[in-house]
C-alpha cells in the first residue's frame, strides 16, 4: 500500500502534535509517520473502509503492539463483515514473528470470541508452546480458551507430556494446578491421593525443583489434607544426603504445625532447621528464616 496513492487524495492528513517544545522527540520512520498521520485524520470520522482495513495493516508492519490500532481494525472488521477465519491467519502470522505481544494475543481472542469458534485454538496454541513452553501470553490465552469453550477433557493428558519433556517446567505445574481446581468437575478424594503420589514421585526426580513443592503444597492446602503426610519425602530426601532448602522448608512448615498445637520437640527442631536455612542453605532469603523462627520461639 503507498501513501502517494490517489485513493488518498480526498483525506488531509493530521501530524502528531507534541505541543510547541517537546523535551525528546520520538524519532519515528517516514513511512509511519505518513501512515499515522493519515490514520489520525480517517479515525476522527470514524472511517470503516477498505483503504482504512490496509492502513490499520501497515502501521501493524511498524508497530505489531499499538493497542489503538488494533482495536480500530476490530471494529473496520465487524462493520465490513470481513472473513474472520482469514483474520485468524493474519494474526497466527503476526504471532509466530512477535509471540509475546500482549495486543496480538488479544485480538485473536476479540476475534474467536466474535466467531464462537475455538476448533483452531488449541492447535495452533500448541505450536507456539513447542517452540517456548513458558510463553506467559500462550498459557494466559490458553485458559481463556479452556474456561470459555469447555476444552477441558485432554489437558491433564496435555500437561502430563509437558512435565515428561521438562519436569521443570513451572508454566506446566501452574496449568496443572488450573486443569484440577478451575475444572467445573471438582477432583474427587481418591484423584487427590493418586496427585499427591504423582507429584511426589516428580519430586524424588528433582528435589531442588520449587515448582511440584509449590504445587503439592497447593493441592494440600486446597484439599484440606494434613502437611505431615509429606513429611516421610522430606526425610527420604535428607537421608540421601541431597540438600534441598525445598525440603528442609517443608520440615519446617510440618514442625511449625506440630508445634501450635503443644509439641515442645518439634518446635526446637523447627528453630534449628530455620537457622541451618538462614545461614547455610538459603542464604539469600536469611531474613524470611529468621521470621519464620521467631515465629516458632514465640510458640
Amino acid at each position: 500500500m503507498t501513501l502517494e496513492a490517489e485513493v488518498w487524495n480526498d483525506i488531509t492528513p493530521i501530524p502528531q502534535d507534541d505541543g510547541p517544545d517537546p523535551l525528546a522527540p520520538i524519532a519515528y520512520d517516514t513511512e509511519y509517520t505518513k501512515a499515522m498521520d493519515y490514520f489520525r485524520a480517517i479515525s476522527q470520522k470514524d472511517e470503516r473502509s477498505e483503504r482504512a482495513l490496509e492502513l490499520t495493516e501497515k502501521i501493524i508492519e511498524y508497530n505489531p503492539a499499538h493497542y489503538t490500532i488494533w482495536h480500530y481494525r476490530q471494529q473496520i472488521l465487524f462493520s465490513l463483515n470481513k472473513n474472520l477465519y482469514e483474520e485468524l491467519e493474519f494474526v497466527k502470522d503476526q504471532i509466530d514473528n512477535n509471540p509475546k505481544n500482549y495486543q496480538l494475543w488479544h485480538h485473536r481472542q476479540v476475534l474467536v470470541e466474535k466467531l464462537k469458534d475455538a476448533s483452531r485454538e488449541l492447535p495452533f496454541i500448541n505450536e507456539i508452546l513447542n517452540d517456548d513452553a513458558k510463553n506467559y501470553h500462550a498459557w494466559t490465552y490458553r485458559q481463556w480458551v479452556i474456561r470459555t469453550f469447555n476444552l477441558w477433557d485432554d489437558e491433564l493428558d496435555f500437561v502430563n507430556k509437558l512435565l515428561d519433556k521438562d519436569v521443570r517446567n513451572n508454566s506446566a505445574w501452574n496449568q496443572r494446578y488450573f486443569t484440577i481446581f478451575f475444572n467445573p468437575t471438582k477432583p474427587t478424594d481418591e484423584f487427590l491421593a493418586q496427585e499427591i503420589d504423582y507429584v511426589i514421585e516428580k519430586i524424588k526426580m528433582t528435589p531442588n525443583n520449587i515448582s511440584p513443592w509449590n504445587y503439592i503444597k497447593g493441592i494440600i492446602a486446597k484439599s484440606n489434607k494434613d502437611i505431615n503426610i509429606l513429611e516421610g519425602l522430606c526425610k527420604e530426601i535428607e537421608e540421601q544426603n541431597i540438600i534441598s532448602p525445598h525440603a528442609l522448608g517443608c520440615l519446617v512448615d510440618i514442625y511449625e504445625s506440630r508445634a501450635r498445637n503443644g509439641s515442645t520437640a518439634d518446635k526446637e527442631e523447627g528453630i534449628k532447621i530455620c537457622a541451618i536455612l538462614a545461614e547455610k542453605h538459603d542464604t539469600i532469603r536469611k531474613k524470611y528464616w529468621e521470621y519464620r523462627k521467631v515465629i516458632l520461639v514465640s510458640l
